[in-house]
């Protein structure tokens, strides 16, 4: 296990080599600047622009430019955010706590509604429940994110009232105090069950189809001959074996959760690194823009990794070499 995991971590070096590369040289090709965007063309003397392109490195060779922010970035210096007047790694940080529990309370809304739902599925196969079920993912992996964020938003906030519909915290209260806390988590809850939807149909249904599918197999047979309890069947041997394949997809999950956030949080006006992405760019603050993506994508790899390690630790007749 552990030389497969240093072996992961080897080739993952030149993978995020390549992907700052491409992040950079998109980011330079795109039209203006964080200057240019900023700063008013009628109202700013141009020498101060060319001073601050010359001050920020602009006018220099690009691979210069480039060895200079991917220098600063393997030390922890992701540059300098132009709109906000400080270090893109802080403004950064300051948004992260609030897209990991987004990401957390969907990962958990997933896995937990997945698993009953498609454990409820597997088990009853063709019953009214089953198909119950199977409308039900096939409405969510047919509505896109924003159309259900939508729907939230009037129905379970404006209509019932039971959740917020934008921010991250209510106003007035004490960070650390149980109050906080509780606000915190409900103003994740909507943004999150966006963000988890389609997994959430997605797993439910490989869930059912797969435990279907173990229930014809051979040692399914072997062991009701031995007179197993159905429950114990269900339960050590099929349901074990399906649920395997979908912790692979842990990293997908990572991955696709925090990409999904940049929408999700711009329509819920959640203060996370999707909504600062966004307004990055609309700011042209590329520095902000170039440090995300390339954080989104080491993220995404780890994320990788930890499946790929979860999957031998579940099964293990799985041997990582």
């Amino acid at each position: 296990m552990l030389i497969y995991t240093l072996r992961r971590i080897a080739i993952m070096i030149p993978i995020i080599f390549l992907v700052s590369v491409v992040v950079f040289f998109l980011a330079q090709s795109m039209p203006g600047d964080a200057l240019s965007g900023r700063i008013d063309p009628l109202n700013t003397d141009p020498e101060y622009i060319e001073d601050m392109r010359e001050e920020l490195g602009y006018n220099e060779p690009i691979y210069v430019q480039y060895l200079d922010w991917i220098g600063g970035f393997l030390q922890g210096d992701f540059g300098q955010s132009f709109v906000h007047k400080m270090p893109a790694s802080e403004l950064i940080m300051s948004r992260i706590p609030n897209t990991i529990l987004l990401a957390v309370v969907a990962m958990v809304i997933t896995y937990i509604v997945s698993f009953l739902m498609g454990r409820y599925a597997g088990r009853h196969p063709h019953t009214l429940g089953d198909y119950g079920v199977q409308v039900l993912n096939y409405l969510a992996l047919a509505m896109p994110s924003f159309v259900a964020a939508l729907m939230l938003i009037y129905f379970v906030s404006f209509q019932l009232g039971w959740l917020p519909a934008t921010g991250s915290i209510g106003s007035g209260l004490d960070p650390g105090s149980w109050a906080y806390i509780v606000s915190k988590v409900e103003h994740a809850i909507l943004p999150s069950l966006c963000l988890g939807l389609l997994p959430i149909a997605s797993y439910t249904q490989f869930l059912r189809n797969d435990m279907i599918e173990s229930a014809q197999k051979d040692f399914v047979r072997t062991a009701r001959a031995k007179g197993t309890p159905d429950r114990q069947i269900y339960n050590k041997h099929i349901l074990r074996n399906s649920v395997i394949p979908i912790v692979t997809l842990l990293g997908f999950d990572l991955a696709s959760i925090i990409g999904g956030s940049v929408i999700i949080e711009t329509i819920f006006t959640y203060p996370g690194v999707g909504q600062l992405f966004v307004d990055s760019i609309n700011n042209r603050d590329y520095t902000v823009v170039m440090a995300i993506t390339l954080l989104l994508s080491v993220m995404t790899l780890i994320g990788n990794l930890i499946a790929d390690i979860f999957y031998a630790l579940i099964d293990p007749r799985i041997r990582l070499d």
